[in-house]
Order: structure tokens, then sequence, then C-alpha cells
């Protein structure tokens, strides 16, 4: 009897010390969460993007990390190795705050700033675009149309870090984009460096939007504001794309946000108006926001509403989305000039995409049956085209299907169907989707597997694929960086899953009910 007792009770305190490590104090998680944030910030000076004329290239520090190959292959690890940190102490902090009340705002907000704030002095990555939103404001400085000239239209264009894609391409974004890019240039002058911390500062705007107007929007379905905010702000992708590539989509997501709130929050002609305009600066922003301006509509036709209520509500506020563009196009002399351009991303695909994916193999067979060099490339961008079309379809029927109360979880839907049919799925487009979902609700089973292990891959992906290592490096290339890249983020997401004692409960839900149960 004294020997079962015993057994328990040893058997009780070890469920109770793996308790305590795996719903501790956060804060051990939100330093290891900065360790991880630091070393990818310190990763980027050695990997991140650099334009040729960047006056960092005159460091004598930065010249050593950057063309010793011993220091490019220690600052990949420090980026991958930092980069999959970030994903496991966002992982753990949901574990250590897993009732999210008490002080779970207050630490979760300190995670989002420690985590957020080295990203904002690192080297851009994960993409070069923002190099070329600086060449395209040089465009517009020099007179020239953007949508009719691409970047190589103005001088040096290429020493200004702007990818090869943009020569000859217009930008696919609105008139107000073109302003701001158009500002940062004239701030910035010839000064590369300082557009690019510009532009991530105009994308700081956005993530500040995104960290308001989420837990406003949780709020009004039910759900817990500090768990949204988590989420969707202290998500590892969101601070990747959003901060240190510092995409324009941060701004337009959380534009969009904003316009969501207001008009659900205020369902009259005021909040109507508000939601429409602020929307409106969003598809001015970046075009693809006019998927959710449709529900804009709907939330000012209120609830309960007829089909001509809705139908003569969506051609108002298409109405007044498009005048107020009109008047933009209008001052800035270029027109609707951002519709033909839309088509700047066509013909693009990538693997994971399932549209591209089923492109690629089937344009692929194509080549090897018709004798016929273009057949190739035709198929492709047939099937890529049919995945826009139905995606677009799936779009509209979110609009006319479904009950009023899911009305923002349908804006999700329906970029959903827009960015999954695409051929081509950039990881930043995911976030124009999470805050909608993240707002109305994820559940703690599958869906939340499903986020976890999602965040996790295009982590990855972006991790390895965007790495700038010089050309001219006699024993090492781009290839051997990224393959090192691969090896350490796989290994480190293997261990994640099946090994580490907490995050391996990530997908095992009976076991992480089971020890919550014990711990409560």
């Amino acid at each position: 009897m004294s020997v079962s007792m015993t057994g328990n009770s040893a058997a009780s305190r070890a469920v109770q010390r793996r308790g305590k490590y795996i719903y501790g104090s956060p804060l051990r998680t939100i330093i290891f969460g900065t360790i991880g944030s630091l070393l990818v910030m310190v990763g980027s000076f050695g990997v991140g993007w650099l334009a040729d004329a960047s006056s960092l290239y005159r460091l004598r520090p930065i010249i050593e990390l950057r063309f010793n190959v011993t220091n490019i292959v220690i600052c990949i690890g420090l980026l991958a190795v930092g980069g999959m940190m970030m994903c496991r102490e966002w992982l753990r902090l949901s574990q250590k705050l897993v009732v999210w009340r008490g002080n779970a705002r207050r630490w979760t907000w300190l995670a989002i700033v420690c985590w957020t704030l080295p990203q904002c002095f690192a080297f851009p990555l994960f993409s070069r675009d923002i190099f070329s939103y600086f060449a395209q404001g040089r465009v517009m400085l020099s007179g020239l149309n953007p949508y009719e000239v691409g970047v190589s239209y103005v001088n040096n264009f290429f020493q200004f870090g702007a990818d090869p894609l943009w020569a000859q391409s217009p930008p696919p974004y609105g008139p107000v984009f073109l302003w701001i890019e158009q500002l940062v240039a004239w701030i910035a002058g010839n000064n590369v460096d300082a557009g690019v911390y510009l532009f991530r500062g105009v994308a700081l705007i956005g993530v500040g939007l995104i960290a308001i107007y989420v837990p406003k929007l949780a709020r009004l379905h039910g759900i817990n504001e500090t768990r949204a905010l988590w989420l969707v702000v202290a998500n590892p992708l969101f601070i990747a794309q959003f901060v240190s590539a510092g995409h324009n989509d941060a701004l337009m997501t959380g534009l969009a946000v904003a316009a969501t709130y207001h008009a659900a929050v205020q369902r009259n002609w005021k909040g109507g108006l508000l939601g429409i305009t602020l929307m409106t600066a969003a598809i001015a922003i970046k075009p693809i926001a006019l998927v959710a301006l449709p529900f804009i509509g709907l939330l000012w036709a209120g609830r309960g509403a007829g089909w001509v209520r809705k139908f003569a509500f969506w051609a108002l506020t298409l109405a007044i989305s498009m005048g107020e563009m009109a008047i933009m196009g209008y001052i800035n002399g270029f027109g609707f000039g951002w519709i033909d351009a839309l088509s700047t991303t066509g013909g693009q695909y990538i693997w994971y995409a399932p549209t591209g994916f089923i492109s690629w193999g089937a344009g692929m067979i194509a080549g090897s049956l018709v004798d016929d060099g273009g057949i190739e490339t035709k198929v492709r961008e047939l099937i890529g085209s049919v995945g826009k079309l139905v995606g677009m379809i799936g779009a509209v029927v979110v609009m006319f299907v479904g009950r009023d109360e899911r009305l923002i979880r349908r804006i999700g839907y329906a970029l959903a169907f827009v960015v999954v049919l695409s051929p081509m799925i950039q990881s930043w487009y995911l976030l124009w989707i999470i805050p909608f979902i993240a707002a109305s609700g994820i559940r703690t089973d599958w869906q939340l597997d499903f986020y976890f292990i999602t965040t996790l891959f295009f982590m990855m992906y972006a991790i390895c694929d965007q790495l700038d290592v010089s050309p001219y490096l006699q024993d090492f290339d781009i290839n051997m960086g990224r393959l090192l890249a691969v090896v350490i983020t796989v290994a480190y997401a293997a261990y994640l899953v099946f090994i580490d004692p907490a995050t391996r409960r990530v997908l095992r839900r009976n076991r992480r009910s089971s020890v919550f149960q014990m711990v409560i």
C-alpha cells in the first residue's frame, strides 16, 4: 500500500514538474523568442538583401560578414536557428498563456514588442520587393507614368536593388502607394538604405493598425482579444513578412481590417461611408482589397436586408469607392491605370500552390507529348487562368451565401478562395486572410494545428528561399546556402514536432488536453 502511494506521489510530482515546464511563466519564452529575433537580425547583416549602391557595403564588419565564406555560413545558421526559435517560442507562449486572462494581454504585447523590435533594424529579409518600391518612387520623381514604363527607365535602377522582374513591368499597386513611394524616394534621395527603412516604417503603420483592430473585431465576435492578437501579430511569419520584409501588404491589410471594423460597429451611413473610404484606401495601396469591398456594402445594408437592398448597397458602395479612386486618378494623372497593371504577376506559378503544381505537371506532360516549343507555357497559363477564375467565382459565391453574423469571416473565406486557387502563392498573401479568420475564431483543434503547421512551413520556405549571397565567391554559392538552410530548418522542425517535450503536443490533442487538465 505504501509502495503504491509512494509511486503515485512520484508520478504526481513528475506530472507537476512537466506541467510547470510546459505551462510556467511566459518570461523565459519571451526572452528566448527575443534571442531568436536577435539572431535573425545578426544573420541578416550577412545574407539579408542589400543594394549594390548601399553605403553599408563600405563598412568593414559588413564586408567581413558578406564576403567571407565562414561568416556567411554562420549568418545562414543564425538566420535559420533564430527564425525557428521564434516559431517555437510563439507556440510556447500559447501554452504559457493557455487561460488568456489576467496578465496575458501584457505578456502578449511584451512578446510582440520584443520580437518585432530587432527586425526593425535588420537588413531586408525574405523578399526584396522593398527595393522595387524605392525604384518605382524614383520613376514617379522623374515625372514618368509607372503604369506605362518599368523601373529600367530611370538611371542605375539595378544598382538600387530592384529585382530585374520589375525592369519593364508596371507596379500592381494603387495611387496612394505610388504617392508613398514618391515621397520616400524624395526624402531619401539616392540613399537607398534610408529609403528601405522608411518603407519599413510605412509597413509598421499597417502593423499598428492590425494590432489595434484585430482585437476589436475579435471582441465583436465574443472571441478572446488577447488570443486573437497572439494568433496574428505575434506570429513569426507576420513579423517576418510585414516587418523584416516590409511588404506594403501590411498597410493594405491594416486599412482593410480598420474599414471592416468601422463598418461592422456602425451599421449606418456613418460606418458605411467610413468603411468604404478606408477600404478604398486599402485598394489604393494594393487593389486585391477589392475582394473585401462588397462585404462593406453588406455590412452597411444591415441585418436582415433583402436582395433588392443588398444589390442597391453593393452598387452604392462600388460607386462611392470608384468615385474616390477616380479622384485620385485625376490628381496623379494616371486615371485607372492600376487596372491594367494587375496583370503584372500573371504567368507565375509555384510548386506548393495546388493550381501551380497542377499547371506545372500538366505543362510538363503536354511538352513531352506535343512537338511544340510553346505548348508547355500555354498549358501552364491556361490552367493558371482557370484556377484564378474559379477562385474569383468562389469569392463571389461567399459574397452571396452565408449568415450575416459571419460576414467578417466570409471576407477571410473570399480572400482564401482567391489566394489558394492562384498558381502563385506568396507567404505574405496568407496574411491578408489570417486577421479576419482569427478575429472570428480559430478553434483549439485541427484548425489551430493546421495554422501552426502552415506557419512553420512558410517560415521554413522563406528562410531557405531568399538569401543574398554574392555570386563572386569561389567556394560558396546561393544553392549551397539554401541547402544549408534547408537542413537546419527541417531538422529544427522535426525536433519541434516529434521530440521537444512541449511543442510535440501541438499535434497530439489528447495529450495536450490531458496535461492541461492535470495542471489545472
